[in-house]
């Protein structure tokens, strides 16, 4: 018989908007800060340099300000859990998007005046909208306030990739850390629902998953543990889940706790 489907956690809409404002902002400090020598580094994100990366992240906001400004759509086409899967079917687009924001920011007075844009026109389209209004994603209808949760896994995810390429140590907003582990948890769990295997990440998450006998007292036989970050590179393919369990980053206990074929769940 096929696992009912578990009710979508909630998210606190004040801090959802405070932690991607808060992110946002650690990022947009950093990149202000950014060299050229800088800015031409590789990143682990295929061809793209620092500065792709840069105006990638600036994109993550400003798909909001698109989506704000759009009429809104008739229909939800997606739900919270369903976007990390359907995140897949659009790297491509992501790509020319990305490549033509960073040609234009270079035209427009560099990254500095990009993020300022941004920053600016990102507070207006929050003042603009509810959180239940419908807006418009590349992924299909979306209320603002599912997509504000996937917007803290982006820049989450992307804030370590910058810190990684870059050599930075820009802060992670404890708000917006929290929302990204929690997401990418329970897309896991939604992908491979179950109860054989607890993955836990303290501070923030604690999901059953995994088809098999289920846990129902004490300690669970088969256990996952892991960091957030740790945690947001397995489920976003950054790192392999053998490279982490060699490195001792994750603990898994138990004859199914391995999260191998389910991972990544994003992308």
């Amino acid at each position: 018989m096929p696992q009912p489907r578990k009710r979508a956690r909630r998210y606190d809409s004040e801090k959802t908007r405070a932690a991607v404002t808060a992110q946002f902002a650690h990022v947009r400090e950093a990149v202000e800060g950014l060299t050229p020598e800088q800015l031409a580094l590789p990143t682990r994100l295929g061809e793209w340099t620092v500065r792709e990366l840069a105006a990638h992240i600036a994109l993550v906001l400003r798909s909001v300000v698109r989506g704000v400004a759009a009429p809104e759509p008739a229909a939800r086409d997606v739900v919270l859990l369903d976007w990390p899967a359907a995140t897949r079917g659009f790297a491509g687009a992501v790509d020319e998007d990305t490549r033509e924001l960073a040609e234009w920011a270079d035209e427009a007075g560099g990254l500095r005046e990009l993020y300022a844009r941004t920053a600016e026109e990102f507070a207006g389209a929050l003042a603009a909208a509810p959180d239940e209004r419908l807006i418009v994603t590349r992924f299909g209808g979306m209320p603002l306030g599912d997509f504000l949760v996937t917007r803290t896994v982006e820049l989450t995810v992307h804030t370590d990739d910058l810190n990684a390429a870059a050599g930075l140590a820009v802060p992670h907003d404890r708000q917006a850390l929290a929302a990204c582990t929690r997401v990418l948890a329970d897309a896991l769990a939604s992908k491979a629902p179950g109860g054989s295997v607890e993955l836990r990440v303290p501070p923030y998450a604690v999901v059953q998953c995994v088809e098999g006998p289920r846990h129902t007292r004490g300690t669970p036989p088969n256990v996952v543990e892991t960091d957030p970050l740790t945690w947001a590179r397995l489920a976003t393919g950054r790192t392999p889940w053998g490279e982490a369990l060699a490195e001792a980053r994750l603990q898994a206990s138990g004859d199914r706790a391995d999260l191998a074929p389910w991972l990544p769940v994003l992308g």
